[in-house]
């Protein structure tokens, strides 16, 4: 199957990619680590890569669709993949379209995990860290005292971008950039929405039925 997933911050994207890779044997790929295992390993899209970051400037499409390209034809990606981070827009969707029926690989489904603002706000407002590594939430996780690290009894703290007026940004942000290539994929008829709200496993569960169509 091979398979790309959308989902704004808070949706839970990372932890479902993570278990769907798992459960299918497919690999999850993520463009910002085989870009940096590109860089780290000296290959040559790496270093052209690496010349453009070290400038401050973007990779450019071409040279980061050629590092998902030499991905995708990997041996561990016969049976399927599960590609996160990309595209991020409508032209580097058109090249990633392109490249996948280059080597007989399109998409089969691309999964929109979908999460009301009010929920995803709540999920990340919520969460307070420790410098010894711990992490919380005042309503999923939280610690056995207010404000206290339960493993080394620090003081928590909040992360700037865990803070409301930075989520919303974040969220605004986000549907601007994605909402077009939503609907790309809806005109496709290769969308299918899921809805994120709720128990990690019965998203999981949800999405799997999607999913074993394409087996």
């Amino acid at each position: 199957m091979n398979v790309v997933l959308f989902g704004p911050p808070g949706a839970g994207k990372g932890t479902q990619a993570k278990e769907l890779a798992k459960h299918y044997q497919i690999p999850h790929i993520s463009t910002g680590d085989i870009l940096r295992a590109n860089v780290r390993d000296g290959t040559e899209l790496g270093r052209e890569a690496k010349g453009y970051m070290d400038r401050g400037e973007l990779v450019p499409d071409e040279v980061l669709i050629g590092i998902i390209k030499n991905r995708l034809t990997e041996d561990d990606c016969k049976a399927g993949y599960l590609l996160d981070g990309y595209p991020r827009t409508i032209p580097q969707a058109d090249a990633l379209s392109g490249i996948l029926d280059e080597i007989n690989m399109p998409l089969e489904a691309v999964l929109n995990i979908d999460v009301a603002d009010e929920e995803l706000v709540t999920r990340l407002c919520g969460r307070f860290m420790c410098n010894c590594g711990e992490s919380y939430h005042i309503q999923f996780n939280p610690p056995e005292k207010e404000g206290v690290c339960d493993s080394c009894g620090a003081e928590l703290y909040q992360r700037d971008d865990d803070k409301e007026d930075v989520i919303r940004q974040r969220l605004e942000s986000y549907k601007e950039k994605t909402q077009p290539l939503i609907d790309y994929y809806d005109e496709k008829n290769i969308l299918v929405n899921i809805d994120g709200a709720g128990e990690i496993t019965r998203v999981f569960s949800d999405i799997c039925e999607v999913l074993d169509q394409y087996k």
